[in-house]
């Protein structure tokens, strides 16, 4: 799982779902190059739609967006590399391992990532901190029936303001 958030756990800044207006050129270089470590990405319907005009499919990564209205998106399907599905996170990972998938990048929002986190399917975190603090906004992860300890396994600064990178392993 890969995130952003403010100091505060926010992922947006109030209902704007534009991360790109507050977060550093240091967290998207990061982002973009463990995107491109990764043939499988998943993300939530909303996070489908605040960056639909930035994904661009191809040949190399399959995209999954898990939604409960998979048929809402028929249009912007395109077979092996943009796709939508209802799926549980259970059978959506059981069907990517029988297609030779054995690693998948979970890029959020924070129903998707409880989703996730309460099937077990989280096995690392990076977390992006940007040094904001938002009074409104969307959760790093919704509420949902998970306890997870984590170890940390590194932390970096990314820059002079005091963006943190952090990785952690659940335990």
């Amino acid at each position: 799982m890969v995130m952003v958030s403010s100091v505060n756990g926010k992922i947006t800044r109030g209902e704007d779902p534009d991360i790109y207006s507050w977060t550093s050129k240091e967290d998207a270089d990061f982002f973009f190059s463990l995107l491109n470590q990764h043939n499988l990405i998943v993300m939530g319907s909303i996070t489908y739609e605040a960056a639909r005009n930035k994904i661009k499919p191809d040949k190399e990564r399959l995209r999954v967006i898990l939604t409960r209205t998979p048929e809402k998106y028929a249009k912007d399907a395109i077979r092996g590399k943009l796709e939508f599905t209802s799926e549980s996170p259970k059978k959506l990972v059981k069907r990517f391992e029988k297609g030779g998938y054995n690693t998948m990048l979970l890029v959020g929002g924070g129903k998707t990532n409880a989703l996730f986190l309460e099937a077990s399917l989280v096995n690392e975190i990076y977390l992006t901190v940007e040094p904001k603090l938002f009074g409104m906004g969307k959760s790093l992860i919704a509420e949902g029936n998970f306890t997870k300890n984590l170890k940390l396994q590194s932390v970096k600064k990314l820059n002079e303001q005091g963006t943190l990178l952090l990785k952690y392993n659940i335990v």
